[in-house]
């Protein structure tokens, strides 16, 4: 798609969906039957604790979560699920179906890890010495969550004996593997109706967001070795090529929009200081809230990296690891789905949790240190948050493709950042489990009402073709490339 028009599309998308703050109805309570379904959730709690519990203490890296899927499958196969595995060339990934018939609803399930956070489920830093990754965005909590959800959706189904099907959709490497790009080229979201998923955070909030559309590739060098005392004059430095080009980025941020995001590390950069390195290998991220313009300066990047070689006599080559879309919000979906947060109500801690979490907080940089109790609450809708995000997710993808809705959930201790060693030591307690517990009735409700009221799916999906455009037409940005299974090795 050309960038004039994708550029367009999305400031539809943001003309519609920003609105004067709006509260959502939150005042009626559950009906008996979405109750006894929540009601059902508690009873398996320890259950699920287990799992989530398992697969934190696995943390397996993007693509390698063979233990974590295989644990989520087997569960849903348990409770009467069809499970298909290994799709869309990814044998971590698979999609459980249950039901026949409209409305299909999806609930999205993550579980891949990150590396070199690993950490004990203790409130100082304690790398744990039998693995190097860590679950510090949650995923543990948020495959978990998604499986309870769906469960209870399928219990509902059987039990009411109602058209419709549920569908899990396990997603594997989200932390830049784009998992879910793979499985919305394939086509196996062309006939949902809506797709449901969730995150873990420090709070409670169902406001409509984007993200930040993301492209992402590995930079290779490739030079001359040699003796870096006695024969410099014959060698050609690959760590050269990387670091000019590095320079040439930072150079570059002062050119580009206030909104773009650019990020590298070195991922090799030569083996001893008295060679001169013939590969070297530098690992990029491009972000931009359009996905045009994220595209417009990663091949900016790219010409940074062709100068580079030019400049030290070495050759470049690169591979798209990842590639997504900036989340495309449907207010009418997150209004449902706040209702159903805010009657589920937030995470209450005990005296215990409450001195962790003290522990903690006093380890974070800063003084914006907001209230421990402020888990209980849950963030009042607003329609302004659309544009915030500083995050990419493949969720992105599904959202352009299908109406999509999602909610945060009181994971980690109030304003515990993400992607941290305190995340994974919250997510290894009852503190990751209370709020996981919270997301799955948050969904569970949410797709109760969406099974029972044909109308909302059709409110959401006017919106959804509205905001996304009529001549729409979804391109993955990783192109046609096979799915990066290695690119965590």
């Amino acid at each position: 798609m050309k960038r004039k028009t994708l550029s367009s599309l999305l400031t539809c998308a943001l003309f519609w969906t920003i609105a004067p703050a709006q509260e959502s109805n939150s005042s009626l309570p559950f009906s008996t039957e979405k109750q006894a379904l929540l009601n059902d959730l508690d009873k398996g709690y320890n259950d699920y604790k287990t799992m989530a519990l398992d697969i934190w203490n696995w943390a397996e890296l993007g693509y390698q979560e063979e233990r974590s899927s295989k644990r989520l499958q087997e569960r849903l196969r348990k409770a009467g699920f069809t499970v298909e595995a290994g799709v869309a060339g990814i044998p971590t990934a698979f999609v459980a179906s249950y039901g026949s018939g409209k409305p299909v609803i999806g609930v999205l399930a993550e579980f891949d890890a990150l590396p070199g956070l690993s950490q004990e489920a203790k409130p100082e830093k304690s790398p744990d010495p039998a693995r190097d990754a860590g679950h510090a965005c949650g995923h543990h909590l948020f495959g978990v969550a998604s499986v309870a959800a769906g469960i209870q959706l399928k219990e509902m189904l059987q039990k009411e004996k109602i058209s419709g099907t549920i569908r899990v959709y396990g997603t594997p490497a989200e932390e830049g593997g784009s998992g879910k790009v793979y499985m919305v080229r394939e086509g196996l979201f062309n006939d949902v109706d809506v797709v449901l998923h969730w995150h873990p955070a420090s709070s409670n909030s169902a406001n409509p967001s984007s993200s930040l559309a993301n492209i992402s590739a590995k930079f290779r060098f490739r030079g001359i070795s040699a003796h870096a005392a006695g024969f410099p004059q014959k060698g050609r430095s690959a760590l050269d090529g990387v670091e000019a080009m590095n320079v040439m980025v930072n150079m570059m941020r002062e050119h580009v929009t206030d909104e773009t995001r650019i990020h590298y590390v070195i991922t090799d950069g030569g083996k001893a200081p008295n060679v001169v390195p013939d590969f070297a290998e530098v690992y990029y991220y491009a972000r931009h809230p359009d996905p045009a313009e994220a595209r417009d300066v990663f091949n900016r990047i790219v010409k940074a990296a062709e100068g580079a070689a030019l400049g030290t006599g070495t050759t470049v080559d690169y591979e798209i690891i990842g590639g997504v879309y900036n989340l495309l919000p449907v207010v009418s979906l997150a209004k449902l789905m706040h209702a159903n947060l805010t009657q589920v109500g937030g995470v209450t801690y005990t005296a215990e949790e409450i001195s962790f979490g003290k522990k903690i907080q006093s380890t974070f940089i800063g003084n914006d240190v907001p209230p421990i109790e402020s888990a209980a609450k849950v963030d009042p809708f607003k329609n302004e948050s659309y544009r915030k995000g500083g995050g990419s997710t493949d969720v992105g993808d599904v959202s352009w493709t299908v109406p999509t809705v999602g909610c945060r959930t009181a994971t980690w201790i109030p304003g515990t950042p993400s992607h941290s060693w305190q995340a994974v030591a919250c997510g290894g307690t009852d503190i990751g489990i209370k709020g996981m517990m919270v997301a799955a009735k948050t969904l569970a409700a949410t797709g109760y009402d969406l099974f029972h009221d044909p109308a909302a799916i059709s409110e959401a999906r006017k919106e959804w073709e509205a905001a996304r455009g009529t001549n729409f037409q979804y391109k993955a940005l990783i192109g046609d490339r096979p799915p990066a299974l290695d690119y965590r090795e």
